[in-house]
């Protein structure tokens, strides 16, 4: 994911965090922070447990607690992912990476079209393990009592986890909410699609999803609360997404790359100068041609390529010093839902098809969006 980077590994699954982890940290920190007196009445009134609070508040302890407590929430949102991931791999699913971010973790999964059977035990182990975690904690605040702690100390302790008790045991229940991308979303979407079919079940759960998020919106508008609207503009589009993602899956799970790909494609030769290709791209109205030597492929030169050039170098340059070497290329046996993922995650508009080391043909985003269209009659 863009804008992250990695800080190690867990179960062989990389961990990375995004820039936003960064920012929410300090904010989370603050507001735990400035609400101290207030949460430490709260957690005396939940676990019946007298509270010392005089480290609690003393000082710049509030904004320090508020910070323990906040990476302990995303330590508890990393174990939710890894719930997930774990399952994930059990179930032959290939994990990328998990990423923490300014809304939780996300897990990203090699997965096409996805199979209920394994997303039920997928979506339910998350706010399972978000259960157990925020239980341990709760269990942690009656046993700080028996520890060899001074009363002050002790305080500080039970704060820290009483705290983090509670916000995964809210975690885990808000989770299972029906609101589709969420975890209780896809739940309803796995029990919906044991009674239909997988695409018709997304749409219905994808609409429920939006129509919490509206709700929330409203919610977080009365009571100016602006990461309940957050939440749910990411609900809400999250959903939409899916939904959008999946209907192109269903759509064009039996269409292959070489029964709608361009052909004869227009290719030009690596010492072709750039000003002619810009000449082409006028007339053709195409951002990119596939180069060739010897009618083996070698590259791609693309509008962006040329762009990354200053006007005036361009004159004397020929393809081969802007085009693009390393080139994804597809089979024409190859779905057509492939190459849209590799689109979508590369920033493409269109893949060669090659087949022993030939290009038999072009597939652009535009040849997909056509098909699709053409297949909703």
């Amino acid at each position: 994911m863009d804008g992250s980077f990695r800080i190690g590994r867990l179960f062989g699954i990389p961990i990375l965090i995004h820039y936003t982890f960064l920012v929410v940290i300090p904010l989370f920190a603050w507001i735990i922070g400035s609400q101290i007196s207030t949460t430490t009445d709260m957690l005396k009134e939940i676990f019946q447990v007298p509270i010392d609070t005089t480290m609690v508040t003393a000082g710049f302890m509030p904004y320090i607690l508020g910070t323990i407590s906040a990476l302990g929430l995303f330590f508890g949102v990393l174990v939710h992912e890894l719930a997930h991931s774990l399952v994930a791999q059990k179930k032959g699913i290939a994990i990328n990476s998990i990423t923490l971010m300014i809304f939780g973790g996300i897990a990203t999964m090699e997965e096409g079209v996805p199979d209920p059977r394994a997303e039920l035990p997928m979506a339910l182990v998350g706010p399972v393990a978000s259960l157990i975690f925020g239980l341990a904690c709760c269990w942690l605040v009656y046993l700080v009592p028996s520890l060899p702690v001074t009363g002050s100390t002790a305080g500080v302790l039970i704060f820290v986890f009483g705290y983090l008790g509670v916000l995964n045991i809210v975690l885990c229940f808000f989770n299972l909410i029906p609101a589709f991308p969420m975890d209780g979303g896809r739940v309803l979407r796995a029990w919906l699609a044991g009674r239909m079919p997988l695409h018709r079940a997304t749409r219905i759960a994808a609409d429920v999803g939006k129509g919490f998020a509206i709700i929330f919106g409203i919610i977080g508008l009365f009571v100016l609360s602006p990461f309940l609207i957050l939440i749910a503009l990411f609900i809400y589009i999250g959903a939409n997404m899916e939904s959008t993602a999946l209907k192109y899956s269903h759509l064009l799970q039996d269409v292959t790359v070489g029964s709608m790909m361009s052909s004869p494609v227009t290719t030009v030769a690596s010492t072709l100068p750039v000003s002619q290709v810009i000449g082409m791209m006028y007339s053709s109205k195409h951002l990119g041609f596939p180069v060739v030597e010897r009618d083996t492929l070698v590259g791609m030169i693309t509008l962006a390529d040329v762009n990354r050039t200053s006007s005036i170098d361009r004159e004397a340059m020929q393809v081969r010093d802007v085009m693009t070497k390393e080139i994804i290329t597809l089979p024409p046996t190859a779905p057509v839902i492939d190459a849209l993922r590799i689109m979508s995650a590369h920033n493409f508009g269109r893949i060669p098809v090659v087949e022993d080391g030939k290009i038999l043909g072009i597939v652009t985003r535009t040849d997909i969006l056509k098909v699709t269209e053409l297949r909703q009659i």
